[in-house]
């Protein structure tokens, strides 16, 4: 099976859980014999499981369209003044002698440029199914499924909603829901995420599978050290309102007044990050958390392991790898009810994402007492044990099979 695939980040080049998901599964589809040609908005990294084209590098040769390098500025989590700052920055780069018409002057417009490239893929490509993610690429998806007749399957990782606390924008809103509604099916991350989909994008229940995301287990971990008694608290993701980075900064301060020898370590970039430096300033935590920024590599490993607790406060969290990645590096783990992860996690300490005094009182608990700290890490790794890419990409390869064959 043949599958044309369409996603706007992919490690190394990955701010989020959606690359890190796309790679688990890509690796595993292939190894079931499925031939995988996934194409991004910038970047070329060569990986040995699947094809990557890009459109930063794409050369087109036919009678009807001219050969031309096509740069886009797209990026993940990208807002419309990083997509301006980007688009300043490459014309200052280049002397000002970048066309005009090679970047759409808005975020949106470059999304449909994006969907035109799409379109002329496939035009060329070999495939038997489309299989997009998330909305930057689900007008791509609709492009190709248009000129190819292909079945497209819409991956839903997270929606607008989530993003921006329940306000999306009206663009990527109806780019979302043309996509669902264009779809000969969606996937979604979460039952989470399918009962919000089913509530605001008016789709179909029966429209609508769930496949669970997984973690990698062949890790080589280094055996924690208790050299110090400073307990340490992590928290690691985007900057932004959806990931709750403030109830964290605000819990941070009432544990310090429990137990004043902890940590408190925040890892991640985005839009909120000069609003958390300040708060943690102004509630005088500046000798007690430290800010990373992003984090990449075995860096991200060493930040898990040298935690006693993660926490993941999100305000709305489709599904969340993060906690799986510090479970399997023997961190015990704290998460939102609000999530999708929590419907996978039986043996994880959970807490609605507003609720800072039993947020503090589960963080002193598991720093307290080492016997809670170790049954936490025993049973939640007995959870993501159960969780494969494998399966994962079996439920994938079902879908494509039931609509190929229709």
């Amino acid at each position: 099976m043949k599958v044309l695939m369409f996603g706007w980040e992919f490690p190394p080049n990955n701010l989020g859980g959606l690359g890190t998901a796309c790679y688990g599964l890509t690796k595993s589809l292939s190894t079931k014999g499925t031939e995988i040609t996934f194409v991004l908005p910038k970047g070329n990294q060569r990986h040995d499981h699947l094809d990557i084209i890009t459109t930063d590098d794409l050369q087109i040769n036919s009678d009807f369209v001219r050969k031309k390098y096509v740069v886009s500025l797209l990026m993940p989590y990208q807002t419309q003044q990083e997509y301006n700052q980007a688009k300043q920055y490459s014309y200052l780069m280049s002397g000002g002698n970048i066309e005009g018409e090679l970047y759409g002057s808005n975020l949106f417009e470059e999304v449909e440029r994006y969907a035109q490239k799409a379109e002329i893929i496939a035009k060329f490509e070999d495939f038997d199914i489309i299989h997009c993610h998330d909305w930057m690429t689900f007008k791509a998806g609709i492009a190709a499924k248009k000129i190819s007749g292909k079945p497209l399957v819409v991956h839903v990782h997270s929606t607008d909603f989530d993003r921006t606390g329940g306000h999306p924008h009206q663009f990527v809103y109806d780019t979302e829901r043309e996509g669902m509604h264009a779809a000969d099916k969606i996937i979604t991350v979460s039952n989470f995420t399918r009962e919000m989909i089913v509530k605001h994008y008016s789709i179909s229940n029966s429209k609508v599978e769930v496949v669970h995301n997984a973690v990698e287990h062949n890790l080589k971990k280094k055996k924690k050290s208790n050299e110090s008694d400073d307990k340490i608290v992590l928290f690691l993701g985007r900057l932004t309102l959806q990931k709750g980075p403030d109830y964290f900064i605000e819990a941070a301060d009432k544990v310090l007044k429990i137990r004043p020898n902890t940590k408190f370590i925040v890892a991640g970039n985005g839009e909120m990050y000069r609003k958390m430096v300040d708060r943690a300033a102004e509630l005088g935590l500046g000798r007690h958390v430290l800010f990373t920024g992003h984090l990449t590599g075995e860096d991200i490993n060493k930040a898990y392991q040298m935690a006693d607790l993660y926490v993941m406060p999100s305000v709305s969290e489709p599904f969340g790898i993060t906690p799986l990645e510090s479970l399997r590096n023997d961190t015990p783990v704290l998460i939102s009810k609000q999530s999708g992860v929590s419907e996978v996690l039986n043996n994880a300490l959970k807490v609605d994402f507003w609720d800072i005094e039993e947020m503090t009182n589960k963080i002193v608990g598991v720093l307290s007492y080492n016997s809670l700290k170790s049954s936490l890490v025993e049973e939640g790794r007995k959870d993501i044990q159960k969780l494969s890419w494998d399966d994962a990409a079996d439920k994938c390869l079902s879908v494509y099979g039931r609509l190929i064959n229709r």
